[in-house]
């Protein structure tokens, strides 16, 4: 039996995989994995069940299972469909799409053959976003020398969208050449500014800076608010670069203006996202929020959203609501960048599973974060060499849910080797491992200087600061740090940040021995968390009020929660949390006949 989905063609009877019509490897056991899934993909499937039917009577653990799991998505990024497989923690798998799965519908070789030739392929390629054909096929008819800048253009961009931005240079500047002889000046203008981009996102900001350098020169030479506004947004992402917010914002802001009203959707929408990101940097939190929300408008309202630029619109958003600890904000930016992915042929880069690996490290499940930050992290090497401290830094909070503390560490210790600062999730480990003095400098420290990246995550580094203050009875300085963020409820509105105010005032209030108070704030803490799917921080928190219920004699809510943080933990597939529900659970035994003696005494 034969189906299709997306790009992809799958022959079960021949055992071969096509996407784009190019074939795409895959072991035994990942095909066997991806036809199972594809059968029954109306219905969840179980592990055992996959287990079972890819391996049968073979001994095999989960980690088998994983590792088919990530090699297949791996297979279906090709064609931008690794979101299709589907974790439901605690459940199974699932192979999901928007739309059914179909039976192919092969094109006749006489429809395509040489009446329109290589080049006329390759076109038609590319205006139906089929980005690995197009690319394959611009490669071929390049052999022929009758490319134009266009084609040049396209091809380049089907390399992007493949991934494949290293690859894409060399034709951008062919393309940039070609333009610039035939008197283009817009279009070499806009080339330019692509690689501007591309140079600048693989650390070769003084090569970005050259090529901005040379677009500024063509644009001078006409009038085209696109264009300039082209030229601003991309000199505003290099004065962030640079650490100045204010002159980011000011070009950012004259982008914006330069087409407003001006029917250049793309660009309006590109330039008001970035507006909001450096507002909210600077602490106008409702204006930036504001500003972004209204860019995903202007850009959906659009149906001709270039897959790159819409690809820079998302991923800004997504970035500012990781960095500004907005988890629910991300959660839906992430899935509808995927969306827009797999809707444009776009192979999902680097960047983007390490933004869904974060989010999936704080709401879903551990093993499926591991696995893409994994991925992201070996990605990034090419795509985006610059955010590999970034992903390190979320490699060493997903090792430290699981459990892995010298892993988490060393993930940490790379991540500020490579000049990114690994905290507040270095700092909690600490606080952890009952290194609370190391934890509050570390984090003392990360607050140091005007980067572009203290910024953007001050509001969560002063309210993780705020809790281990708290722990380390530095009381006025928890107090002073609390009432900064409570009173500013404008600029710190995230439920993440509110929580972390809340359980500094449950420490500082367990310390003056008022339980009563601690517990309020330690519910109020869970509840927040609750309201984002945070799922990380509130077993966390259900063993703190646990361990704090019994305590006080309350063994009824003990049990509850605990039972709750247990189920929870189980999903996220954290063993560290899982053992601590265990050992409290055993506490909570041990209690239970000692309080009955004591009664019956």
């Amino acid at each position: 039996m034969a189906f299709s989905f997306g790009l992809f063609e799958l022959d079960e009877a021949g055992r071969v995989l096509l996407c784009a019509r190019q074939e795409v490897p895959l072991q035994p056991r990942v095909f066997d994995l991806l036809i199972y899934l594809v059968r029954h993909r109306d219905r969840v499937i179980s592990k055992e069940e996959l287990l079972e039917a890819v391996w049968p009577d073979v001994t095999v653990t989960d980690n088998s299972l994983q590792r088919a799991v990530s090699a297949l998505r791996a297979a279906l990024r090709h064609g931008g469909m690794d979101g299709a497989i589907r974790n439901l923690p605690g459940k199974g798998y699932r192979f999901f799409l928007e739309s059914e799965i179909r039976q192919p519908e092969r094109i006749a070789p006489k429809q395509v053959d040489g009446t329109v030739g290589a080049i006329g392929l390759a076109r038609r390629a590319a205006a139906g976003q089929l980005w690995l054909q197009a690319a394959t096929l611009f490669a071929s008819a390049d052999e022929s020398g009758q490319l134009s800048p266009e084609d040049l253009h396209d091809w380049a961009l089907a390399l992007q969208c493949l991934g494949r931005a290293t690859a894409a240079i060399p034709i951008l500047v062919r393309a940039v050449g070609a333009r610039s002889q035939a008197g283009d000046a817009a279009g070499a203008t806009v080339d330019a500014i692509a690689l501007s981009a591309l140079h600048f996102e693989s650390g070769q900001a003084a090569i970005g800076k050259g090529w901005l350098a040379r677009a500024e020169d063509w644009a001078s030479t006409f009038d085209d608010p696109p264009t300039t506004a082209l030229v601003l947004w991309m000199k505003s992402k290099l004065a962030a670069f640079d650490g100045e917010p204010e002159q980011a914002l000011a070009l950012a802001d004259a982008a914006y203006t330069a087409v407003r009203y001006k029917d250049a959707i793309n660009i309006e929408a590109l330039s008001l996202a970035y507006r909001g990101f450096y507002r909210l940097c600077l602490g106008d939190t409702h204006g930036g929020l504001s500003d972004q929300d209204h860019a995903a408008a202007v850009a959906l309202s659009s149906n001709n959203l270039d897959p790159i630029m819409g690809g820079n619109l998302y991923c800004n958003i997504l970035w500012a609501a990781r960095m500004f600890g907005d988890w629910a904000r991300a959660d839906q930016w992430t899935r509808s960048y995927q969306n827009f992915c797999s809707g444009s042929g776009m192979e999902l880069t680097g960047s983007c599973q390490l933004h869904r690996s974060e989010v999936l490290g704080i709401r879903g499940s551990l093993d499926e974060a591991l696995a893409r930050i994994q991925d992201a992290l070996a990605r990034l090497t090419s795509d985006a060499p610059w955010s590999l401290g970034d992903a390190n830094r979320v490699l060493g909070d997903i090792q430290a849910a699981i459990g892995n503390d010298d892993a988490a560490l060393e993930a940490y210790d790379r991540a500020y080797t490579l000049g990114w600062c690994p905290e507040p999730g270095r700092a909690m480990l600490l606080l952890a491992r009952g290194e609370a003095e190391a934890a509050y400098a570390s984090l003392e420290r990360s607050l140091i200087g005007k980067t572009w990246w203290t910024l953007q995550r001050r509001g969560i580094l002063l309210a993780h600061l705020a809790l281990v203050a708290a722990h380390t009875h530095r009381t006025v300085r928890a107090k002073a740090l609390i009432c900064e963020l409570s009173g500013s409820p404008d600029r710190w509105p995230m439920p993440s940040i509110r929580a972390l105010t809340n359980e500094a005032q449950a420490i500082l209030a367990l310390s003056r021995q008022d339980h009563e108070t601690a517990m309020r704030h330690l519910h109020l803490a869970r509840q927040l968390w609750s309201s984002i799917e945070g799922r990380v921080q509130i077993v966390r928190l259900r063993l703190q009020i646990s361990s704090l219920q019994l305590e006080h004699g309350d063994v009824r809510g003990a049990m509850a929660e605990v039972h709750a943080a247990q189920l929870l933990a189980r999903d996220l597939g954290s063993p560290k949390r899982l053992a601590e529900c265990l050992a409290l659970q055993r506490d909570i035994d041990a209690w239970q006949p000692t309080a009955r003696r004591q009664m019956c005494g």
